[in-house]
């Protein structure tokens, strides 16, 4: 059977590793697909390197300019892997545009664009798979489209990104400072020379985006999205969290609540019997309640040449399964039918309901505490538990610690800007929330 055709655009590391993973495993891969699947152009702006490690291979045509494959007759399916925005987005619809299926491991173009490109798709008959662009190879967006596909999803919560859980991590197990464990992050090559679209909750808020665009059937949205990162997380903050149970992890968190869906990525404590608060080092996890499933969990790694490698090829034989199928039988893009789709609104930060870790420099007299309790119960905010430790000796500060039950965020943050008023509160309130995942 003839050979379905790829064009590979970007050849860095994961487009390398789906080009290893593809010849290595190429007699299973059509075994499972059905016919052979061959990357037969190659576009790059670094031919030379290209060149080098295609040595002796026949076949494999190169170029700089990835209109050369968008556009070329003999072409089934551009696989994009270049990363970035608006050159991607360029690429992704030039290619639709030209009736060519897409696979793209770019979680940025599909949180910012996704909406556009899969109706681009749906008009011309063609196919966009993204399976790679959330939680590497973790077959995360299969499990959401098709696995869970009875399901009503009440929500999600995953660890997604790896940059993020290592640094966390190792300043838990080690009592690094968050400075030291990211110079090693970045020496390891698990973080960028600028890791900002990590340690501060952006590329998880990317794929977040498109997780909750499934699940819950509505257009992606990653303006709506709440991202706060590790950056300015204290190390006694986790020293006191595992003293109460709790791990502190980058959770993204997306949910149905009575009137909106959340969409948030910040830090979490989250309670150290939960087999996702024991996920460590560069490693995923994706926690999904389904209403008929329960809780279903699904860990790997998140990045990296071949596990990203693995989740392209599992596209592009998703592709040449379904290639000659009539259009309106393939698994919608976004698991419903386009006109199906829904306008839920988002909720924005200060209506989520969750609970709450703080942490408070106050003076050691008398009243303190009553003045804090006093605060918060004028904002129906309660309790759940306390530490005060002890101060120092010759010291007259201390750290108090609160947990409170489910409060509404926006009375929260006004309790925290009367509680920081007091005379006798020393510092900012540290503000950490909490999520059973039960």
């Amino acid at each position: 059977m003839k050979a379905l055709q790829v064009g590979l655009i970007g050849f860095g590391t994961v487009g390398r590793g789906t080009w290893d993973v593809l010849r290595r495993n190429e007699e299973e891969i059509t075994r499972r697909a059905g016919r052979p699947i061959r990357i037969t152009w190659v576009a790059t702006r670094t031919l030379d390197r290209a060149r080098e490690g295609l040595r002796g291979i026949d076949g494999v045509n190169l170029t700089n300019d990835p209109q050369v494959i968008t556009r070329h007759a003999d072409i089934d399916i551009v696989c994009e892997l270049i990363g970035g925005v608006e050159a991607a987005r360029a690429v992704v619809m030039d290619a639709i545009a030209h009736k060519k299926h897409v696979v793209t491991a770019n979680k940025a173009l599909l949180a910012h664009h996704g909406t556009e490109i899969f109706a681009a798709a749906h008009a011309q008959g063609v196919m966009v798979g993204f399976e790679a662009a959330v939680a590497g190879g973790v077959p995360i967006i299969k499990a959401l489209r098709e696995g869970l596909t009875a399901n009503r999803i009440e929500w999600i919560a995953g660890i997604i990104n790896g940059t993020s859980n290592f640094i966390l991590s190792e300043m838990r197990a080690r009592g690094a400072t968050f400075d030291t464990v990211l110079k090693e992050a970045q020496a390891r090559g698990y973080a960028e020379a600028d890791p900002t679209f990590d340690v501060e909750g952006i590329d998880a808020a990317h794929k977040l985006t498109i997780m909750s665009a499934i699940a819950f059937g509505v257009p992606m949205q990653f303006g709506k999205a709440y991202a706060e990162g590790i950056s300015r997380l204290h190390q006694e903050d986790i020293v006191y969290a595992e003293e109460l149970g709790y791990r502190i992890k980058l959770l993204g968190i997306t949910r149905r609540a009575q009137d909106g869906i959340e969409l948030r990525v910040h830090p979490t404590l989250i309670p150290a019997k939960r087999l996702i608060a024991n996920v460590e080092g560069a490693m995923n996890a994706v926690l999904v309640k389904g209403d008929a499933v329960g809780p279903t969990l699904y860990y790997g790694a998140g990045a990296g040449a071949e596990p990203t490698a693995s989740a392209v090829i599992a596209d592009l034989v998703d592709v040449t399964r379904m290639h000659t199928a009539d259009p309106e039988h393939r698994v919608p893009h976004l698991a419903f039918q386009p006109d199906q789709m829904s306008d839920v609104p988002f909720l924005p930060m200060g209506e989520v309901e969750t609970s709450y870790y703080l942490r408070m420099r106050v003076d050691d007299r008398p009243g303190v505490l009553a003045d804090i309790a006093r605060i918060l119960a004028d904002r129906e905010i309660s309790i759940d538990a306390m530490i005060q430790k002890e101060p120092s000796e010759g010291e007259y500060q201390t750290d108090i610690i609160l947990l409170t039950h489910r409060s509404i965020e926006r009375q929260l943050v006004d309790a925290i800007d009367k509680i920081e008023a007091l005379p006798t509160v020393r510092n900012k309130v540290v503000r950490i929330r909490m999520e059973a995942l039960n």
